[in-house]
């Protein structure tokens, strides 16, 4: 009877703690909000809030762009037991849920003025693997790439493409990697109003630049991105911000 009751309890804790959501200890919350499923298009704010408190915008919204077909749900803190489309490898779709940040990475030798958050410099020895095959599948390895390995496809992270200039690691799929769910999902520069991704949030560089410089790695910030539908009914069970609050003014608190 013990041994039952001690099961229970566990699970009832379990239960809670996916059912919160957005973690206590983030403080930043990047949401995205697509308006169906198969949009391609939506909007971003940015939230902060003190430890236990309520989120407060630090800005105004601002387009971006998701995957090419839309969104599916991901695999992250929240999202991944969900019922309905699921995102995989090559799908077009942008994975939906709630997902740590995790480094940054660019060109330059350093992070723009302002900036403070884990970084690493790319070079062409730099790739993120995209083949479900792979045992460093949706990682960031380093190669000779003069002799890259064989049967193996992976995402240059040094092409020379502007719209890599500098990535933002989406925490999609990646604790641990399950190989064909989902790979390489970042935020990004777009490439143009009209160029969707395959499953990257791209936005324009000025916007990308300004959430760079607001990231705060102490603050474990999050990206929570749902269709209107979903963010209407699990705002309030997952700690997102209510949805009267995405068209409040902006508090004193700017993104600089």
């Amino acid at each position: 009877m013990l041994r039952h009751l001690l099961i229970c309890s566990l699970m009832s804790l379990a239960s809670n703690a996916y059912a919160d959501g957005v973690p206590e200890d983030c403080t930043q919350l990047i949401l995205g909000i697509a308006p169906t499923w198969n949009s391609m298009r939506g909007e971003l704010r940015l939230f902060e809030r003190s430890g236990g408190g309520d989120w407060a915008p630090v800005t105004g919204s601002f387009p971006a762009l998701f995957g090419k077909n839309g969104v599916a749900w991901g695999t992250g803190l929240a999202g991944q037991n969900e019922p309905g489309l699921r995102k995989k490898e090559r799908d077009g779709r942008a994975p939906a849920g709630i997902f740590e940040i995790g480094k940054i990475f660019g060109y330059e030798s350093n992070l723009p003025p302002g900036a403070d958050y884990p970084y690493h410099q790319v070079t062409e020895a730099d790739v993120w693997s995209d083949d479900p095959r792979s045992p460093n599948y949706n990682r960031h390895i380093v190669i000779d790439p003069k002799n890259p390995p064989d049967n193996y496809t992976h995402e240059k992270m040094r092409s020379g493409d502007f719209a890599y200039h500098w990535l933002i690691e989406i925490r999609h799929n990646s604790n641990p990697p399950v190989p064909g769910v989902g790979s390489a999902i970042f935020f990004h520069t777009r490439r143009g109003v009209n160029r969707p991704t395959t499953g990257c949030t791209t936005m324009a560089r000025a916007d990308l630049v300004k959430l760079i410089t607001w990231l705060r790695a102490k603050r474990h910030p999050c990206y929570a991105l749902l269709p209107a539908t979903e963010y209407e009914t699990k705002s309030r069970s997952w700690n997102l911000p209510p949805p009267e609050k995405w068209g409040r003014a902006v508090s004193s608190t700017q993104i600089h």
